[in-house]
């Protein structure tokens, strides 16, 4: 089989998480552990941070990565799911895994993943893993897909884990309440090994204070101690100051993130950055700045609070929850256009009754359905949004819409794409 041939494969033969949903989904790390021994552990042959969280895995994971990476570390980073290409889900300084590893990879373990029967997700943490331990990285970036307990990567023991935030995301397999989410996501907690927790969250710290306790593991919060303030109004990137219990750290620091939500996962990264630190990674202030001004391009990061365009301003974002629907809206109503277009999908899922409230009602919106399995109906996303005064037409195809968004635009009003990773990876 060639690349392409390789990965219609693993998409059809093997059950995919984001494209099927449930029916994809185990509670159990077997298959992972049969994986990890029939490619000789490789899980063991590298050091390793591990993520997990309800939001901002993705950024902390790539931010950390280019932080690596620019201090000299040869850095796996390993994040799902992808937007364009699938190798964007395993890459070693912000180079993809080559379609041709990808294809010697499948075509030498067919026969095995045949016998074994493995997920899609299981499968590509295996890959990940095995293209980490033959090319020798020095620490590789690990984010978790779902959830910490069961995810497929929590065969790790990694140096470091960290847990950004707890909301509520696919509550039908982690539990329908704050502490329950928790618990699953403090299944990446390993003994003796340092965690960072990004958010003081009341439901949750007794969680994960519990878990550390019981694993003889070093807690830290990491809001607790850093607090990253804004001080600019670009869009497109941020100039922010950094305070490191109430007195300054970093001041007048660039990066090409942006948001206010990314003041948060900032300071998850500092206080995983101290903790790294103490353990002999050479991380210092040249380090800090010249890789957090331009992660995008050190780490390939994409999908989030990122511009394509300008007169129109167009803007897209992968936020998929409550709590990611929050932050970015939040964002929107700050920039505060005089006209707002929204190309928006979801996935059948999620639950609108949390997300639909958070819109706003003021705007055109422009229904669509992410090409994937388990897309929602754009017309019955519809019929839902107009319960919450959210007025537009449905389309047939995400293009359809974006193209419809586009030519309705005025060269001073903003148009924004999300709702979806799915959506997303249809118009960047």
């Amino acid at each position: 089989m060639n690349y392409a041939e390789t990965v219609l494969w693993l998409f059809d033969q093997l059950p995919m998480f984001q494209r099927v949903g449930a029916s994809a989904f185990k509670k159990d790390l077997t298959n992972t552990l049969k994986l990890m021994a029939l490619l000789q552990e490789p899980q063991r042959q590298f050091k390793s941070v591990h993520i997990a969280g309800t939001n901002g895995k993705g950024t902390t994971a790539h931010t950390l990565a280019a932080i690596f990476t620019t201090a000299g570390y040869k850095t796996g980073l390993y994040i799902s799911p992808h937007y364009k290409d699938f190798r964007e889900r395993i890459k070693i300084d912000g180079q993809y895994i080559s379609e041709g590893e990808v294809v010697d990879f499948v075509a030498k373990y067919q026969q095995d993943f045949i016998s074994i029967q493995p997920s899609f997700f299981e499968m590509t943490v295996a890959m990940a893993f095995d293209h980490f331990a033959r090319h020798k990285v020095d620490i590789a970036i690990i984010e978790t897909g779902m959830g910490g307990r069961f995810d497929s990567t929590n065969v790790i023991i990694p140096k470091l884990s960290i847990i950004t935030n707890i909301g509520y995301d696919h509550t039908q397999f982690l539990g329908d309440t704050l502490p329950l989410i928790a618990f699953e996501k403090a299944g990446i907690i390993k003994p003796k090994v340092p965690v960072v927790i990004g958010e003081t969250q009341p439901e949750t710290q007794p969680v994960f204070n519990q878990a550390a306790k019981d694993r003889n593991s070093p807690i830290s919060y990491a809001d607790q101690h850093y607090r990253v303030v804004r001080t600019d109004r670009a869009i497109g990137g941020m100039t922010v100051n950094v305070l490191k219990d109430g007195i300054p750290y970093l001041e007048n620091l660039q990066t090409d993130l942006y948001g206010n939500y990314q003041l948060k996962n900032l300071a998850t990264v500092f206080g995983a950055v101290e903790q790294l630190q103490v353990q002999g990674y050479n991380i210092d202030e040249v380090i800090l700045r010249k890789s957090l001004s331009n992660i995008k391009e050190i780490s390939t990061f994409m999908g989030r609070a990122q511009v394509l365009q300008r007169d129109p301003l167009v803007l897209v974002d992968s936020g998929h929850n409550e709590a990611g629907f929050k932050e970015i809206f939040g964002l929107i109503a700050e920039l505060a256009f005089p006209g707002l277009h929204i190309v928006i999908g979801t996935v059948n899922d999620k639950d609108l009754t949390k997300m639909l409230p958070l819109l706003p009602k003021g705007a055109t919106y422009y229904f669509c359905r992410p090409d994937i399995p388990r897309g929602r109906d754009a017309e019955e996303l519809r019929i839902e949004s107009v319960k919450y005064d959210l007025r537009g037409q449905s389309y047939p195809s995400v293009q359809d819409a974006y193209k419809a968004a586009l030519s309705a635009a005025l060269v001073s009003e903003l148009v924004f794409v999300g709702g979806s990773v799915f959506v997303v990876a249809e118009v960047i």
